[in-house]
């Protein structure tokens, strides 16, 4: 187990997003985000992987404390259960979103460069500026753990959408 615990750190650490989706995740739509996953191979050296695929972020849904008290407590004591009834009278100061990721297997293409990492970068970076779509992505990660790298990249843009997301909801009186 502790190998793995140190693969998933490893995969985290070393991934980089360098380009986020330059519009946030749709609050009242889903967003269909282009991704571009840039990786070296690991025993080759001037040989890069790009993984392209799309993956449909759901839009982000209001989570109320009695809610979240439904899919998380269960098994939970007194005490756990008094505390979310305590969250939910003052819900106003907590606020949860619940965000989505889709990504079918069978939408990725992966074709293999045979040149240094920053020139493969530097080519994907001047691809995804010509088209100038706002749901474009670049991600540099580890080979062997894509899609841990992906996972990284889902957070990132998360973080980068949940002001925008939370902003929309208030605007419309829902928090």
């Amino acid at each position: 187990m502790a190998k793995l615990e140190d693969e998933f750190e490893y995969a985290m650490a070393a991934t980089q997003v360098l380009r986020v989706p330059r519009r946030s995740i749709d609050t009242l739509g889903s967003s269909l985000v282009h991704y571009h996953l840039v990786t070296a191979h690991m025993d080759l050296v001037d040989v890069c992987f790009v993984r392209e695929g799309k993956m449909e972020a759901e839009r982000p849904r209001i989570v109320t404390p009695t809610y979240m008290a439904k899919i998380l407590l269960d098994g939970f004591g007194a005490k756990a259960q008094e505390y979310v009834q305590y969250l939910a009278q003052h819900s106003r100061e907590f606020v949860f979103l619940r965000y989505g990721f889709r990504m079918r297997k069978e939408e990725v293409e992966c074709y293999e460069v045979r040149e240094p990492l920053e020139v493969t970068l530097e080519r994907v970076e001047a691809e995804v500026e010509a088209k100038g779509d706002p749901l474009a992505a670049i991600v540099v990660g580890v080979d062997d753990a894509w899609e841990i790298s992906l996972v990284k990249f889902m957070l990132e843009y998360v973080r980068t959408s949940f002001p925008q997301n939370l902003e929309d909801f208030r605007k419309r009186g829902w928090l």
